[in-house]
This record gives C-alpha cells, structure tokens and sequence, in this order.
C-alpha cells in the first residue's frame, strides 16, 4: 500500500497589530459554540452528596490540589503588635509550605472572654508598594479586619503571591508569555486556594478562635479566592464573595478575561462553567455581592450564575441559605457593598444584626502593618510557579511488555482525559487545507490561526485555556480530522512547534504510519502548550508512545530519542 506524505506545515500566529481580522473571528465564533455547549451544563448532580463529593474532588484536582500537597510545620512566628482602644492587630507569618511565606495581619478585639468567631479576609488587587518596598495588599484592605474586630470577630488577613510583602507573579499568561503554565497544569489561583487552606489551619490553632465558625470573604481578587475557600475547605461555615465571580460568557465572549491576571482562574481540566464553581458551596450559607455596573464582573452574568445556584438551593430546601447583594456603582470597594457582608456574618456566624454604626475606617500607615523589616532569605515565592505544581516523572524504566502495556495504558488514558478532554466536537472543526501532489498530501494553511499585536494574541489565547482547551491542543484536533480524510495511511512531518503537534496527533490517529520531526524543541514546556501535558508526559515519553507503532525519523533535534529507541531494542519493536 502506497503511503502519504503529509507535511505540516502549518503556519504559527503571525503578528500583523491589533485590526480585526477574519482568523480572529473565526475564532470567537468557535469560542461561543463551545461556551454555548457548556452553558448547557447541568447543576443537577450537585443535589446528589455523593455526587457532589465527586465534584468537589474535580474542582481539587483543577485548582492543582490533588493530590493535596503535604500540611507541612506552618513555622507560624508574630514580629509585631499594634493596639487601639478597640482592638490588637498581630503582624504575623507562616509558610504554606517550605519555603512559600504568608504575610498576614490578625485582627482581634480588645477583649476576648471566650473563643469568636473568625473570619479569613482574602484580599484583592491592592498595589501598596514605597520606594520598592511592599507593604502587602493587606494593608490597603486594612479597613475591613479593624471592622470585623471591632464587631466581635477576629479576622485573619493575608496576603497575595503577587502583591504580598515578597512579590511573586499573578501574571505568567497575562502579560509574560510564560504559556508553559498552561502544560505545567499550573494557575496562581492554586497558591491562592492553598494559602487559605493553611490560613484556616493557622486561625484554628488560636485558642481565641471558634474552629466551629469560620466565614470567608473579600473582594475582587478576594472575592474569587473567596470561592475557591468555600468551594474546597470544608470548614468554610459561610461565605460573601464580593465582586469575585461572573460566567464564562462575561469572561470569554464579552471580554471580561482581559480585566483579570491569572489569579481568577483555575485550569478547566473539565470544562465548566462558573456556576458548578458556586454550586460547590451549597448548601453553606452564601451571599453574593455586586454592583451593577462593574466592567469586569458584568451584572447579567452575576444573574445568571446565581439563577442556576438558586435552583439548587431550593431543591435542597436552602432557600434562606443563598443571597444575591446589587449595589450602585462600578468595580470599587465601597462601604455600602460591606454593610451586607456583616449583616450575612452576624445572622449565621453571631444570631445577631447588631453593628457598630461608624464608616470602616483605616486606623495604621502601611508601613505599620508591614510584617519583615527584612525578607526571608531561601523564599520560594518568588519562584513558585516552577514547582507548585509537580511535573510528570520520566518515563520509568520498563523490562517486558507487561510493564509496557500498563504503562503505554496509563499515559494513553491520561492525555484522553486531562489533556485533550475538551475537544470541539466535530461540527465545530476546523479542517486544515490539504493540497494533494502525486504521492504527497501537504498542509497548505494554517489551522486556527489567529493575529494582531501581543495584547490581542494573548488574550484570544486565555479564552480557549478558559473553555478547558489551548490553541494548539485544538490544532491537534484539526490535524487529526485533516487525516481522517486520507484514503491512504500517512507519513506525517513536521517542524518546530508543529512537529510536537504532529507527534501528539500520532497517538491519537490510527492514519499515522511514519513521522519525520524536524528541530523538535527539547521539551513541551519550551513549546506549544497545552492544558496540564506536562503532569502526564514530556517530548521524550510522547516519542516512546509514537515508536512503538511506527518508524520516527528526529532531524536536527535537541529532544531525547534514547528512551525511545531503547525500549524498541529492549522489547523488540519492529517498525
């Protein structure tokens, strides 16, 4: 039988400015197929415990907590203490794990005659940065623990990666072009959720805590960390998310994504849609606040979201459970929107409607609140992304078929499900040009291709990772449909990025008989991305899966063939 020679030669995003362009187009019109296809996504699971435990074990797995890292020594150490007539303030650290320090400041009431409850303050974008130095966004969102103390409460606020007093990075797709997150599996939202989860640890080894009731809230960034807390720590009693969630049609279709790093988005392994997010709080208590006019959190998608949890609520008979807060104004922190916040806390935290009648109000300068007059030497914040996140083992070594055939299993398995688990379906591809010459099928064109100035580019980009997809996961998808339409078997080549597509593409198609690769990069993690590949395998195991079929010609190539061609001598791989 004769065989085809397919070369892809598919063309990487070309940058021409920020004009709209037909390719962009093309591209939002898929994006809202695929958000219409999710919208379609039903609570109903969520009313089954059992159900919902398996949701909840889902959302672990994509705010990369599964497994869940070690529950280390918080190594918990207070560096100062301010006082008022009306409450204390301990500046105060701990490390989440080894080396990734919280700066926090705790807030408790001047008198204390019995355990409180607690409030865990996760705050939002706050930039409160001297001369160079930082004091910590804790120190801008101030105003709201020296309220909570001054009502009865003590309250815990940390700080963030990003914005904290040692300054890490929210911003790896946003703005650095580090798309290697997206194959590393990893989103800072994963650091965020964890840091709360330790914060509660640290809030109930204080005696003057009520371990019974811990209500979690802040606003913006906050409001997002919010949900993750209340989502995947079970001793969240209630939340009030503020300004901190809207779905992906505000995000992706609308455009709300290009207002928000990467802190507010966990990696979409299975693909939902916000309100499964929401839906994993039921049935605590929950009230969800907004203003009508927020630009990036928009008001109709606030509506819908809390529409679909509302009928879950009711199912559940919570009815009294779930509150939806609308207030005037854009995307501010405004006392107006709080107000609501105590009044949710005091009901289900305290019996009691009763607050101190006096506006939140900042009592300390930043550089008060500062926790380390000198940084940590050995931190590990500002390094965080390369190792939160675990990459795959390498391949191990394997002795007989036996061993092969689990293992091949295991790696086929998990691309199919963590990896490539969101393709389009197949109305929605995109077939890539083929022009045929003799013997010679070739790629002529580009398949989801898309243009305009680096702002643009990353943007459309972040919209497919937010669907639980990345663009060239996708081109994956359009290769494999182009070889479909092969009445021959095909020898596929390929170069640079398009080779790792192309080698990819070979697993999953039973069309490819031969691949030539040519300046295949060393690693996925210095090419094409795609969601969470490197928890599963690299360049040198996906050759390894490719050998065993067929014959691989590797030209000019820094990536390692060894592991490959000594398991074809090793089990007698013929090809």
């Amino acid at each position: 039988m004769k065989v085809a020679i397919l070369a892809a030669l598919i063309s990487l995003v070309s940058i021409r400015g920020a004009e709209p362009s037909e390719a962009n187009r093309r591209a939002m019109v898929f994006l809202e197929r695929v958000v219409e296809r999710m919208e379609r996504h039903s609570l109903d699971d969520f009313k089954n415990p059992e159900a919902r435990e398996k949701r909840r074990a889902e959302a672990l797995e994509m705010f990369g907590l599964s497994p869940m890292p070690a529950r280390d020594d918080l190594k918990p150490a207070i560096t100062g203490r301010l006082e008022n007539e009306f409450f204390v303030v301990e500046k105060l650290h701990f490390q989440s794990s080894p080396g990734l320090y919280v700066t926090a400041n705790f807030y408790l009431p001047k008198k204390i005659e019995k355990p409180l409850p607690a409030v865990l303050y996760v705050c939002g974008h706050a930039n409160m940065i001297t001369n160079g130095v930082s004091f910590g966004n804790k120190s801008g969102y101030q105003h709201h623990g020296a309220w909570f103390a001054r009502n009865g409460y003590t309250c815990l606020m940390i700080d963030t990666v990003q914005l904290g007093e040692i300054r890490g990075l929210h911003h790896g797709t946003y703005r650095e072009q580090m798309w290697w997150w997206n194959s590393r599996g990893y989103s800072p939202a994963a650091v965020e959720a964890w840091n709360s989860i330790r914060a509660i640890d640290y809030l109930e080894s204080r005696p003057e805590v009520d371990k019974t009731k811990i209500g979690v809230t802040g606003r913006s960034g906050g409001g997002a960390y919010s949900w993750s807390a209340i989502a995947l720590d079970p001793r969240v009693t209630v939340a009030a998310p503020v300004a901190g969630i809207t779905d992906l049609r505000n995000h992706v279709i609308d455009g709300a994504v290009e207002g928000h790093c990467d802190c507010m988005y966990f990696v979409n392994t299975y693909g939902w849609d916000y309100p499964e997010l929401a839906a994993c709080a039921a049935p605590k208590p929950l009230v969800i606040v907004n203003t009508d006019s927020d630009r990036i959190f928009p008001l109709d998608g606030v509506t819908r979201l809390h529409k679909k949890v509302a009928d879950l609520y009711r199912a559940n008979g919570n009815t009294g459970d779930l509150g939806l807060v609308v207030g005037p104004g854009p995307h501010k922190d405004t006392q107006e929107l709080q107000v609501p916040v105590f009044r949710w806390f005091n009901q289900h935290l305290r019996g009691t409607n009763v607050i101190v009648d006096l506006p939140a109000t900042n009592y300390f300068t930043p550089q008060q609140l500062r926790v380390f007059e000198k940084l940590p030497e050995g931190e590990r914040n500002t390094t965080v992304q390369e190792w939160f996140i675990p990459k795959a083992a390498p391949g191990p070594r394997i002795t007989n078929n036996e061993e092969w055939r689990a293992q091949r299993d295991r790696w086929m398995k998990e691309l199919k499900t963590k990896v490539f688990r969101n393709w389009p379906d197949s109305a929605e591809a995109e077939i890539v040009p083929i022009e045929k010459n003799e013997s010679t099928w070739q790629i002529t064109g580009p398949s989801r291709a898309i243009d305009g100035d680096i702002k643009t580019i990353s943007h459309l980009r972040r919209r497919f990772m937010l669907v639980g997809t990345t663009i060239d996961s996708v081109r994956v998808f359009d290769i494999i449909q182009a070889l479909e339409k092969s009445p021959e078997p095909v020898a596929l080549a390929a170069e640079g990025d398009m080779a790792v597509n192309a080698l990819l593409a070979s697993l999953l198609s039973s069309k490819v008989k031969a691949l030539r690769l040519i300046n295949l990069p060393e690693s996925i993690e210095k090419g094409p991305d795609y969601l969470n590949v490197l928890r599963v395998l690299d360049i040198r195991e996906a050759l390894a899966l490719a050998r065993e079929r067929m014959p691989i010609e590797v030209i000019d190539s820094k990536a390692d063939v060894s592991y490959a061609n000594d398991l074809a001598r090793g089990l007698g791989w013929k090809n």
